[in-house]
């Protein structure tokens, strides 16, 4: 197994572009072309030129959804039988009606044996974890396969329960890929690979924690989709999504400093800080990853110059959020808008 390269620094709330390729070479060897995929998607196409280049949850979400639509299958193509568009709705309504995490897993698991042929989802639970085995009869699948399932059944349990579940290990049949890092952002750090059989372990808890949500919650669920889970599941009520929501009502260039929102949120700056570290995220990373999604909608969508939307953003100088963006997207912002 590899470990993360320590100079290697991952941006966790955005995706790098190698997981873009993958979804389209899905579409691609079923006749489907990528210059629409990435025009629904909003992703330009020179973006992914660079090896480094990263996009939003909002852009990859939307890929997502493209792809699906195109090729009528929730799956990508990449088992012998379609998910035909529409299952992974009837899924959560299957679901929905759970005492528990552990029920949840059990409808999610059977229903995904009758959608898939190639790929069975079996459970195991224990005191200590609570184990998904990723069972296919045939070669190894890709890992961007076995992400794909993961990603249907762990984003909705969690939705379920309304909390992130940790990961505490993964292991897979198929070889590791160069983008190996990116998987470990999405499942755990302990993720291996060539293994005799694949299986995740979450967290023992999970299977006694209580369905929480309601046809009406379902609702907004499925709007967000699957952007609200594509990387790590987001609470719609977590206190990271309370902080975007006041921000977005507000100028990036009179943002608060923390101190500020969390006395506006009735609660001391430690304590602000330390819930949003339980749920993964700083203050700064909030602002940043939003300052990241308002410049990509205002290259998309308006015609402001480059030094308008930089003094929108908030930056001091063009030149310092054209470095941000290239570090956010891995290339410049004329660029993006040219090829957008």
């Amino acid at each position: 197994m590899t470990t993360p390269s320590p100079k290697k620094k991952i941006e966790r709330d955005s995706i790098s572009v190698s997981l873009v390729e993958a979804a389209l070479r899905c579409a691609e060897a079923r006749g489907v072309t990528r210059e629409h995929l990435l025009a629904v998607a909003g992703i330009a196409p020179a973006t992914l030129d660079s090896p480094r280049a990263r996009v939003s949850p909002v852009q990859y979400g939307k890929l997502w959804n493209a792809t699906a639509d195109a090729l009528d299958d929730e799956f990508f193509g990449q088992d012998a039988h379609p998910m035909r568009r529409g299952s992974f709705v009837l899924l959560c309504h299957a679901a929905l009606s759970s005492r528990d995490g552990a029920q949840a897993l059990a409808r999610i698991a059977n229903f995904m044996r009758l959608v898939l042929d190639e790929l069975t989802f079996e459970l195991d639970i224990d005191k200590t974890r609570v184990r998904i085995w990723l069972d296919d009869n045939g070669p190894p699948k890709t890992m961007f396969a076995y992400a794909t399932g993961f990603i249907l059944v762990y984003g909705l349990l969690c939705w379920l329960v309304g909390r992130r579940i940790p990961v505490l290990a993964a292991h897979m049949r198929c070889p590791e890929p160069a983008d190996s890092d990116e998987y470990r952002l999405m499942f755990c750090n302990d993720l291996r690979f060539d293994e005799t059989r694949s299986f995740v372990d979450l967290s023992a808890e999970c299977a006694a924690l209580p369905v929480v949500q309601t046809t009406a919650t379902l609702k907004r669920f499925l709007r967000d989709a699957p952007a609200n889970f594509i990387v790590k599941y987001r609470n719609p009520d977590s206190l990271a999504a309370r902080i975007r929501t006041r921000l977005r009502q507000t100028a990036p260039t009179d943002w608060p400093e923390a101190e500020s929102i969390a006395a506006a949120l009735h609660m001391a700056e430690a304590t602000l800080r330390r819930r949003l570290k339980q749920e993964g995220l700083t203050y700064q990373t909030i602002k940043d990853a939003l300052r990241r999604d308002l410049a990509i909608a205002r290259l998309a969508h308006t015609q402001q110059t480059i030094p308008q939307i930089s003094d929108a953003l908030g930056f001091a100088e063009p030149s310092a959020f054209r470095r941000a963006f290239r570090k956010w997207t891995g290339v410049r912002p004329a660029d993006y808008r040219r090829e957008g």
